[in-house]
Parts: structure tokens; sequence; C-alpha cells
């Protein structure tokens, strides 16, 4: 266990070696805050031709990273649980997401996120 955490931490180390800037730092850094429910944000889904909102997501939301082209996930916490949403996207109709809160995140640390109950997930056997 300690050799697959000592190669997990030197994935992570060398990963963040990849941004040199301080902006790319801070946007990393919130982006994992929001993937972790720590941010508040409003999701707005838009339709060009008619110029009109379609849908409002807000709350601790966090986007899909691995959604098929043409869709877009959105999972957001909701008291202790969480709800996931699944939403088609056309040629006409994008969403944009607002951040609604600013959020203090250190420009000069990376923040890396370890749960080990990812790694090492519950089973249900029947």
């Amino acid at each position: 266990m300690k050799k697959v955490l000592a190669i997990l931490f030197c994935v992570f180390a060398l990963a963040g070696c990849v941004f040199d800037h301080t902006s790319d730092v801070v946007s990393n850094n919130l982006s994992n805050a929001a993937d972790n429910y720590q941010l508040l944000r409003r999701v707005v889904f838009y339709n060009g031709i008619t110029g009109g909102y379609m849908l409002t997501i807000e709350g601790f939301c966090s986007l899909g990273n691995h959604d098929a082209e043409g869709t877009l996930s959105v999972t957001c916490k909701v008291g202790d649980g969480y709800k996931k949403l699944f939403l088609g996207l056309s040629d006409n109709v994008t969403y944009f997401v607002d951040q609604l809160d600013a959020a203090n995140v250190d420009p000069n640390h990376y923040v890396i996120t370890f749960k080990p109950t990812v790694i090492v997930p519950d089973i249900d056997v029947k």
C-alpha cells in the first residue's frame, strides 16, 4: 500500500510541474474546489436562435469531465446527497458556468485531493 501511495504522490507531483503560471495554478485549484462541491455555481443553458435562457442550475455543482460529445452532465450536492442531471447540447444550444462567489485559493501551492475510498471502492456482493 505504501508503494501505491508513493507512486500516486509522484504522479501528482509531476503532473503539477505542467503548470508554470500563477493563473494556471489558481485555475486548477478553483476547478479542484468546484469538483469537490466547495464553490457555488450557476449553469445556464442558452438558445442561440431565440436568445433566451432555457434552463438554469444553481448550487454546489460539478460539471462532467468525461461526457460524450453533445452532452453535459451536472452533479450537484443537495444536503447530504447528490443529484445528477444529463443534458443534451445542439448546434444552437450552448451553456456557460458562472462562479457565484469569489474563492480564496493559494496561487503558490497545488491542491491535490486524495480519497482512499476512490482507489479502494466499496464493493457490494450479491
